[in-house]
C-alpha cells in the first residue's frame, strides 16, 4: 500500500491538484515534516514528470499542471516550512530577452527549477539587459538564465553577459543560456556559463551549478 508520500507523488504526475489539497494535510497529521513533504512528494513528483518531458513522454500541458498542483501543495506548506527553517538551496532569475515575447519554454524551465528547491524570481518576456542586472544585484541571485527563441534576438543574450560584466556582477552570478536557436558553440562564444537544451537538463545543471558556486 502507497504511503501518503507516494500517493502525494503520484497526484503531482497526473496533475490532480484537488488530491493534492488533501494529501498535504492529511501527510501534516500523520507526523511528516514539511521538508519531507516537499521532497519526497512534491518534489519528487513534478522530477518524474521532469524526467518524462525530456524524453518525450510527457508533454507541455501535463508539465503545467503537475507544476501548478505542486505549487498549490507547497503553498500548504510554506509556513511549515518556514517553522522548520527549511530554506531554498539558491536562487535564480529568469527572463526572455528583449525584442522576444516567446515564453512558453521560458515557463517551463522556470518551474521546473522550482522543482529543484531553488527560488526563480521570472522577469516575464522582452527583458532588456539592465532589468536582468538590476535583478541579479536586488536579489542577490546565484544564476541569471536567459532565454531566446529567435535567432534576431539570440544576440541580446550576448548584451546581458556585457551587461553584467560592466556592473562588476560577472564573477558573483553563473548565466545560465537557452532557447531553441541557441548552443554549446553560441554558449561558449559569448562566454556563458552553461547552455542546455530542456528543462529538465536546465534544472540539473541549475542545482550543479549552485553547489558548485557554494562550494559544497
Amino acid at each position: 500500500m502507497a504511503t501518503t508520500l507516494e500517493e502525494i507523488s503520484q497526484a503531482i504526475q497526473t496533475g490532480k491538484m484537488k488530491l493534492v489539497k488533501e494529501l498535504v494535510p492529511k501527510a501534516i497529521e500523520e507526523g511528516c515534516s514539511a521538508q519531507s513533504i516537499l521532497n519526497d512528494g512534491l518534489l519528487h513528483g513534478m522530477g518524474i514528470i521532469g524526467d518524462r518531458f525530456t524524453r518525450n513522454e510527457a508533454f507541455v500541458p501535463e508539465v503545467l499542471v503537475a507544476a501548478r498542483a505542486m505549487n498549490k501543495g507547497i503553498e500548504l506548506i510554506k509556513p511549515l516550512l518556514a517553522e522548520e527553517g527549511n530554506k531554498p538551496i539558491g536562487k535564480a532569475v529568469i527572463g526572455t530577452v528583449e525584442g522576444d515575447l516567446h515564453d512558453i519554454g521560458k515557463n517551463i524551465v522556470k518551474l521546473m527549477i522550482e522543482s529543484k528547491n531553488i527560488e526563480v524570481v521570472d522577469l516575464g518576456v522582452d527583458v532588456p539587459a539592465d532589468k536582468f542586472v538590476e535583478a541579479a544585484k536586488d536579489e542577490s541571485v546565484d544564476i541569471v538564465c536567459c532565454s531566446a527563441l529567435l535567432t534576431t534576438t539570440m544576440p541580446a543574450i550576448g548584451g546581458v553577459v556585457e551587461a553584467l560584466k560592466a556592473a562588476g556582477l560577472r564573477d558573483k552570478v553563473k548565466i545560465m543560456i537557452g532557447g531553441a536557436p541557441v548552443t554549446q558553440e553560441f554558449c561558449d562564444q559569448i562566454g556563458a556559463d552553461a547552455y542546455t537544451e530542456d528543462g529538465a537538463s536546465a534544472a540539473n545543471r541549475a542545482a550543479e551549478l549552485i553547489l558548485e558556486k557554494k562550494g559544497a
